[in-house]
């Protein structure tokens, strides 16, 4: 039987035949999202044609990672570096990929590059990780939140049993409990080596959710209480840690702050106290920083990332002070950034190209060791930013960039 085209699909849309969802049934993928491109086009009299232009396989996307396909979006992608990194995953001069279309960014991230560089590279490490998923149980009362609570603490190997029976690579590192009236929220906090993990962390936790209501009183409400905290700004995941904490730190020599950034290692101190440090606090910021989730969310784009998580991946404290010897010494720790490079959207081609350009794609030897590796670069290409920015504010240049570059 011939494959329908395009056009026959969306006659039969049209007149009832078939549902809009349902046209990879009657033919492949790329035939489908031609269709519904005819159907939208026709509806909104929108110009789609550029939206068929794309490098994936519509097969493999659809359902693994888009319903309803109509095509793809292209992104820029530039890259700024080389810059050593000295991290515990292993040292490298690493090119960093960013796919954006904000004009300036690659510049501004370059930049910084260089001037670590110059001063020997970048140190950093990941310093905590752990993918969390936080039920919330329905208890009578608090003797009741009392009771759940020390049975959790008596009976982790048998939820560790249970969530590890659905993964062979996640591994239950320990669960938190947080009482609030008759409401009992466990924090279960996964090894997920190389994956990012969220949908393995979240299968894993309902199965363990089944033994906890099968052996005690309580009543699972919801598999995600929003204690976890999955694509929102968090508290909890500034102080305790989501995904992987990474830190990064870099020395740069005075001479190369005056020269390439034109201003001042005392300069770019003050400025960092008084914006990042009092400023957020004035402004109830979670993250102290001056544009973390720039570098973040152009390195999520660029490696296929989940875009939504930049609201965790940007909860940064950017420090910066004047050493003994009169250089500059700056850092960045990002508390919460969620990050893996199988699975998602890592396996598509181009996304696959730009973790083959940091070297961590696919899974590392021992596992977790590339997910740790791209921690450590998006950490450094984030002390990039804010090191440019920091010295753009004190040589008085950010307009005259943007003005130049970003136009």
């Amino acid at each position: 039987m011939s494959q329908p085209t395009p056009a026959d699909l969306a006659t039969r849309v049209r007149d009832g035949d078939l549902r809009f969802h349902e046209l990879e049934d009657h033919a492949d993928a790329d035939v489908a999202a031609a269709a519904r491109r005819l159907l939208v086009a026709e509806a909104t009299d929108a110009d789609l044609d550029p939206l068929g232009e794309y490098a994936f396989d519509a097969d493999a996307v659809h359902g693994s990672n888009i319903e309803n396909t109509l095509g793809g979006v292209q992104v820029p992608v530039g890259v700024a570096g080389p810059v050593t990194i000295d991290g515990g995953a292993g040292a490298a001069e690493r090119y960093l990929p960013l796919a954006t279309t904000e004009g300036a960014l690659v510049a501004s991230i370059n930049r910084g590059c260089s001037a670590i560089e110059a001063g020997g590279g970048a140190t950093a490490r990941v310093t905590k990780s752990g993918m969390t998923r936080a039920p919330v149980f329905r208890v009578a009362d608090v003797a009741e939140a009392e009771a759940l609570v020390a049975w959790v603490r008596d009976n982790v190997p048998a939820m560790r049993e249970a969530a590890e029976s659905t993964t062979s690579h996640g591994e239950l590192l320990d669960v938190t409990p947080y009482v609030v009236g008759n409401n009992v929220f466990l924090r279960f906090r996964y090894d997920t080596k190389d994956a990012m993990g969220m949908n393995m962390v979240t299968i894993a936790t309902r199965e363990a959710c089944d033994v906890i209501e099968a052996e005690t009183d309580a009543s699972l409400v919801a598999l995600s209480g929003n204690l976890c905290s999955d694509k929102k700004p968090a508290a909890i995941n500034a102080v305790e840690g989501r995904g992987r904490s990474v830190v990064a730190d870099a020395t740069v020599p005075r001479e190369v702050v005056e020269e390439r950034l034109h201003t001042t290692p005392e300069s770019i101190e003050e400025i960092n106290t008084r914006k990042n440090l009092v400023g957020s606090a004035k402004a109830g910021a979670l993250g102290f920083n001056a544009h973390v989730a720039n570098a973040v969310a152009a390195v999520f784009l660029a490696t296929g990332q989940d875009e939504a998580q930049v609201v965790e991946g940007a909860n940064a404290i950017t420090t910066a002070e004047t050493t003994a010897d009169g250089d500059l010494y700056v850092s960045v720790s990002l508390a919460s950034l969620e990050v893996g490079t199988v699975g998602g959207g890592t396996k598509l081609p181009t996304q696959r190209a730009s973790l083959e350009i940091l070297g961590v794609a696919g899974g590392g030897e021992p596992a977790g060791s590339n997910a740790d590796a791209l921690a450590e670069s998006i950490a450094v290409c984030a002390l990039a930013g804010e090191l440019n920015l920091l010295a753009a504010l004190g040589s008085r240049h950010l307009s005259s960039a943007h003005e130049e570059l970003g136009r």
